[in-house]
């Protein structure tokens, strides 16, 4: 009788390893926080309120010098002002947290049964039942920090690390006056080097690469296909573009007066 043949399957390439030291390794290392989210908004805003002073400056028909102008206030006051509500909006997070750690410790000390109950709830609601039920809450509720970030959890929704404000600012106001110079670069080398051609031209040019490169990016963070994000973020941004260029263009007459 011939032997049948075992059809090979390939295992798909994973993006880490599950051998027991390098899960060891893995789960040791410290949290890390990452701004990538940060930098991806930031550059989006920046590349997208730029283009839009470029846009309805260049279509009342106003001089390059004015685009410079108001295009650098936007970049420091826009910028400074989504950093500083970037800022702000991570502290009040982290401020929240900090209230609510304190009230489910409070809670423990004064009634500790009923937070116990709550736990028990939270893990019959999680298929633990019996004896296991019974061990696992008694695990928990043997150290107070496990048991109020179970809490935290799953009664408020607040995950265990905190948000670090700062540097979460940082990254939002630096990615936004990079991406966000694109724009008026055109303007800026016709300015200082007196480089010919058509700086609008050249500036929506390098603007919709922006808006194209940012989205792909952003794609890491959302489930959407990379190149379906690059574009919705192409067309948005292209909307913003022709609104303001539109609105420069209807009142370019108010210039004149």
């Amino acid at each position: 009788m011939a032997k049948a043949e075992v059809e090979r399957v390939e295992t798909p390439e994973l993006e880490h390893s599950h051998r027991r030291e390098d899960i060891d390794r893995r789960l040791s290392r410290p949290m890390q926080k990452s701004y990538l989210r940060d930098a991806i908004f930031g550059a989006i805003d920046g590349a997208v309120t730029t283009f839009a002073v470029v846009s309805g400056v260049s279509g009342a028909g106003l001089s390059p010098k004015i685009v410079i102008i108001l295009g650098l206030a936007n970049l420091v006051g826009d910028g400074f002002s989504m950093a500083a509500g970037n800022f702000l909006g991570a502290r009040a997070e982290n401020q929240e947290a900090d209230r609510l750690r304190s009230v489910e410790q409070k809670h423990i000390q004064v009634c500790p049964e009923g937070e116990r109950e709550e736990i028990r709830q939270i893990l019959l609601r999680q298929g633990y039942q019996g004896k296991l039920l019974d061990a696992t809450v008694d695990h928990i509720t043997a150290d107070e920090e496990r048991w109020v970030n179970l809490m935290m959890q799953h009664e408020y929704g607040v995950a265990g690390s905190k948000t670090a404000a700062f540097p979460a600012a940082v990254v939002t106001f630096l990615s936004f006056c990079v991406i966000g110079f694109l724009p008026l670069f055109p303007f800026v080398g016709e300015w200082l080097f007196g480089v010919g051609g058509s700086p609008f031209v050249l500036s929506s040019l390098l603007t919709a690469a922006a808006f194209f490169g940012v989205g792909a990016v952003k794609s890491k963070f959302v489930e959407q296909h990379w190149l379906w994000s690059a574009t919705e973020t192409l067309l948005v941004g292209s909307v913003a573009a022709g609104l303001a260029y539109l609105c420069g263009y209807l009142l370019s007459g108010i210039a004149d007066v």
